[in-house]
């Protein structure tokens, strides 16, 4: 589907749901559980599925050549709000429509990725929430540092295809200059080849950095094999990560953003502009430490960062 089409479907000036209507919401969420978390989010705001609300669900999993068409097919079913989890999807869904409220959850830095204007005053259709901090990436790169003792290089692997990689990618080198620690960056194409880790192998780096996105999600498996064949202590903002078999992640309690993006879409079906809803940026952040792979690492993790940890898989 070409991607100039533009859809305009209702006024931007979101109206409160006429009495007896449902609200229907569109979701692009790739976990269920998170889908879940929204939807109970709602529920505990007074929607009642199938009474007062309806939810238009699509899975991102192996979609990405066709967020266009799924963003276009939400728009001819006139959803109140869409829920949207991924920049690709977003930018799909923003090209469909510019009417209808869209609400962000899970995003880096959304005013440097292009779809806000601000924080604070976002304009348009799109608001939500952003889980990236200024220090968040340097926090990573020293959480490493505590590990390994000296950290000279860094190997980070992120998808190009991704604008929050991109921006992602842009923090951490400013963050590891600041430090004095060197970076080699490898993108990671969407299916990992033997050729992509044998080259990601020579630069003989001290450590892996993974950005998050839901490419290097989907490989996370193969990833984390390849790290800890290579001796490598990998840390990433997603715990999907570390329970793979990576050592560390440092990021936000994923949960309780889609939590808060209930409370936003609650306000917006109830008559309150994107525009005028601040974008809210992620202030719960959870350390997870993977004990046994420190150990396969021969890595002693000092006890005082086991002490700050928020869960240790033993």
């Amino acid at each position: 589907m070409s991607a100039s089409i533009l859809v305009l479907a209702k006024p931007l000036a979101a109206q409160a749901q006429p009495a007896g209507r449902a609200a229907r919401v569109g979701e692009l969420v790739t976990d269920p559980l998170l889908r879940q978390t929204f939807r109970q989010g709602l529920r505990e705001l007074g929607y009642v599925e199938g009474r007062n609300v309806v939810f238009e669900s699509r899975d991102l999993v192996g979609a990405e050549d066709r967020l266009y068409d799924i963003a276009a097919e939400l728009v001819r079913l006139q959803v109140d709000v869409i829920l949207v989890e991924t920049s690709p999807a977003l930018l799909a869904v923003r090209q469909a429509t510019t009417a209808i409220p869209i609400v962000m959850v899970g995003f880096g830095d959304p005013v440097a990725e292009g779809f806000v204007e601000s924080l604070a005053h976002p304009g348009g259709n799109i608001t939500g929430l952003s889980w990236q901090t200024p220090e968040s990436a340097g926090k990573r790169l020293q959480l490493l540092k505590e590990v390994r003792g000296k950290l000279t290089r860094v190997i980070v692997l992120f998808d190009l295809s991704d604008p929050v990689a991109t921006v992602e990618l842009k923090a951490i080198r400013a963050a590891a200059h600041a430090m004095g620690v060197a970076i080699s960056s490898f993108e990671i194409p969407d299916r990992v080849e033997r050729d992509t880790f044998a080259e990601i192998k020579k630069a003989s780096a001290d450590a892996l950095v993974v950005v998050f996105t839901a490419r290097t999600a989907r490989q996370r498996t193969q990833i984390v094999e390849f790290a800890l064949a290579n001796g490598l202590p990998l840390i990433s903002e997603g715990r999907e990560f570390t329970e793979a078999g990576g050592l560390m992640s440092y990021g936000p309690k994923v949960p309780d953003l889609y939590k808060r993006a209930a409370v936003y879409a609650d306000k917006i079906l109830k008559g309150a502009k994107p525009a005028d809803l601040p974008v809210e940026q992620a202030t719960k952040f959870e350390l997870v430490i993977n004990a046994r792979t420190a150990k396969a690492l021969g890595l002693n993790i000092p006890p005082s960062l086991l002490l700050r940890a928020d869960q240790v898989i033993e």
